[in-house]
């Protein structure tokens, strides 16, 4: 089985480019979205062979997930069930017979790391919430999940030690969630890999110059290890911000 995660930063946008093209060549099972920026209505799109479910931010032209999947969910869920973090379309999670699928967009903690101590507030409770999966059946998380967790996780370490996304805090949930069950499925396959990078900042010409970090992630129940195929980073793919990610797993 085959699954992608992708932060399009704006679906139709994308649609508008290459998003068509991509879907196919990449030819997965589970095509998971973040950052559709979407209300319902705003976009018809389908392709033969999958069901699509979809979670709209309130706000309009704001976050917003996706997921198309070739395989038909035992039940689908929207949210964590938590009114202060559900308003705005992050998680769409998927009851497989074998699996969860948590597909996430993960609140970035702003310039000035003014939505720092929500964020915080979202780790925790979106830890707890892949832990009650958890207890029930495997989970597979993915999504932009705005940290990179370790200074090979980015270009510059140094120079971004406090800013959103690489905070020492952020960076501690990420750690709290790995140790909690979890496996960070590239650095399974590619401990040391590094300038590997699924963002870069439009400025500066940072994708030219691969100045990037890596925020996209499929994590993995530890008991789905001996089920991991391989993980991959496709930089090659344009038209975002963020290039797809994915797995394959044998189940």
């Amino acid at each position: 089985m085959k699954y992608v995660s992708w932060n399009v930063n704006g679906l139709r946008a994308v649609v508008g480019k290459n998003f068509k093209d991509v879907f196919a060549q990449l030819d997965a099972d589970f095509f998971c979205l973040q950052e559709t920026k979407m209300q319902a209505g705003q976009l018809d799109l389908s392709f033969p062979g999958y069901q699509s479910f979809w979670n709209y931010a309130e706000k309009k032209g704001y976050s917003g997930t996706a997921v198309f999947t070739r395989h038909t969910p035992l039940a689908v869920s929207y949210g964590m069930g938590i009114e202060e973090h559900d308003h705005e379309g992050r998680v769409i999670t998927l009851e497989m017979s074998d699996h969860y699928l948590v597909c996430v967009y993960t609140p970035n903690s702003q310039d000035g790391l003014l939505r720092l101590d929500y964020r915080m507030r979202w780790e925790d409770a979106f830890r707890a919430y892949l832990l009650a999966l958890d207890e029930k059946k495997p989970v597979i998380v993915c999504g932009d999940m705005n940290v990179a967790h370790e200074e090979i996780d980015l270009k510059n370490p140094a120079t971004n030690r406090r800013n959103a996304g690489f905070t020492d805090e952020e960076r501690e949930k990420m750690t709290q969630l790995l140790r909690s069950g979890f496996v960070d499925s590239f650095r399974h396959f590619y401990p040391d890999a590094t300038g590997r990078y699924s963002w870069w900042s439009y400025r500066f010409h940072a994708r030219e110059k691969n100045v990037g970090w890596r925020i996209d992630y499929f994590l993995v129940s530890e008991r789905l290890l001996p089920h991991l195929a391989s993980a991959d980073i496709h930089a090659d793919i344009m038209g975002s911000d963020h290039c797809p990610v994915s797995v394959e797993v044998t189940i």
